[in-house]
């Protein structure tokens, strides 16, 4: 049974619709108030007022947001303070899926550098503001969007591919900060959601041979997102992992090899010792860093 979510706190990038948004009404139901970043600006104003309305109180804010701007990171994350006092739970979910096929695309700079600094840069310039607004706050959680291309390569996805491996990369790395300021950073990755967009997608017509997947492949629900972000929400052992949301079910890829098993000649004093250094210095980090930004 979901627990109740009374008294806390969600900042949700990329919910003005579709799944961010499904997310964003299960919190809601559940207790959470939510502050939404993002650039759609009439979608992400009228789910908050479909969540205000619904409840009959405040209990959502709307903020512009470009992710991949420190600048509009901290004001979200400010935001949520300011309106309900603080910050328990993120839901970096902003992305892009455009030019995902970029080897023969023109060569321009800002086309190939935008899906990375959305999908990629948005996560971890998000991830590492939220990490200081969590530790201030005693923990959280942080859930970050991946794609079943974080885990699996389909060639006419490379650049996309490319930017969700480094999501799933990025937060396998964090699975430490648990033990640091007891902040757990975990992902999804969906296959094909049933959206409207998707949809739309699907019935068109063109060269683009990820076309043979898609119609080939069951859709995934927004229901199914929701029961997987909430599985990480609930359950607290879990940090620096991925699910895997199919068609109907979540399941857990199996892990790349871990550091451990690539240093052979290294004891298992050694990891442990690196382990509980790093951890000392990250703390020591982590408070030389709220003190820089007076948070």
């Amino acid at each position: 049974m979901t627990k109740s979510l009374d008294g806390k706190v969600a900042v949700l990038t990329g919910a003005s619709r579709t799944i961010g948004k499904a997310v964003a009404v299960e919190l809601v139901r559940l207790g959470a108030k939510v502050v939404i970043g993002d650039v759609l600006d009439a979608q992400g104003e009228e789910t908050v007022r479909e969540l205000n309305d619904a409840a009959g109180s405040k209990v959502a804010v709307y903020l512009h947001v470009d992710v991949t701007k420190y600048d509009a990171n901290i004001a979200l994350f400010r935001l949520a303070e300011k309106e309900f006092g603080g910050v328990d739970i993120a839901f970096l979910n902003a992305g892009i899926g455009s030019n995902a096929n970029a080897m023969f695309l023109p060569l321009d700079d800002e086309t190939d550098d935008r899906m990375l600094n959305v999908n990629t840069m948005g996560v971890i310039k998000g991830t590492k503001v939220a990490m200081l607004h969590m530790a201030k706050r005693g923990g959280g959680v942080i859930i970050n969007t991946a794609s079943m291309a974080g885990m699996v390569c389909l060639p006419s996805m490379s650049i996309y591919n490319a930017s969700k491996h480094g999501v799933v990369g990025w937060t396998r790395s964090c699975g430490i900060y648990k033990d640091v300021c007891n902040v757990r950073v975990n992902a999804i990755c969906p296959t094909w959601i049933q959206t409207e967009l998707a949809e739309d997608l699907a019935n068109k017509k063109n060269n683009d041979p990820c076309q043979i997947i898609n119609e080939s492949s069951p859709f995934a629900t927004k229901e199914d997102v929701v029961k997987a972000f909430m599985t990480l929400v609930e359950d607290e052992e879990r940090t620096g992992q991925t699910l895997m949301v199919l068609s109907n079910h979540v399941i857990e890829p199996a892990e790349p090899p871990t550091f451990g098993a690539l240093k052979k000649n290294a004891s298992q004093e050694v990891r442990q010792q690196y382990l509980q250094e790093a951890i000392v210095s990250y703390k020591k980090q982590l408070a030389e860093a709220r003190e820089r930004y007076g948070i």
